[in-house]
């Protein structure tokens, strides 16, 4: 997936906004939820996540991931995810555990 790029699941339409720096869930013509992340050349890191109170449950939160890191695979980035949505959504699918990035450094006190 590209910038700017769609993805759908289900009911739930979800787009790369760039100019932004988050992915969009929308049902219909409603924002359900956002991801908002930061991005360098080799890496997206999730900072905040949030659904509308009226879509919980709906799938918008696993739509957002899913189509986020589906698109952080075909970019070859490597995910941080310092969102709990995010780390705890990962958690649940091993599928996604070989785009996590791992520090190169061992430092340690």
């Amino acid at each position: 997936m590209t910038d700017g790029a769609t993805s759908v699941h289900g009911d739930v339409t979800v787009t790369d906004a760039p100019a932004s720096k988050r992915y969009e869930a929308r049902i219909g013509d409603d924002i359900a939820g956002v991801a908002a992340y930061l991005r360098t050349p080799d890496m997206i890191a999730f900072i905040h996540t949030e659904v509308k109170d009226a879509y919980e449950g709906r799938g918008v939160g696993s739509a957002l991931a899913r189509t986020a890191l589906d698109a952080a695979r075909a970019q070859g980035l490597r995910v941080l995810a310092i969102c709990p949505f995010f780390e705890g959504w990962l958690g649940k699918h091993p599928e996604y555990a070989d785009l996590l990035y791992v520090p190169a450094s061992n430092v340690s006190d």
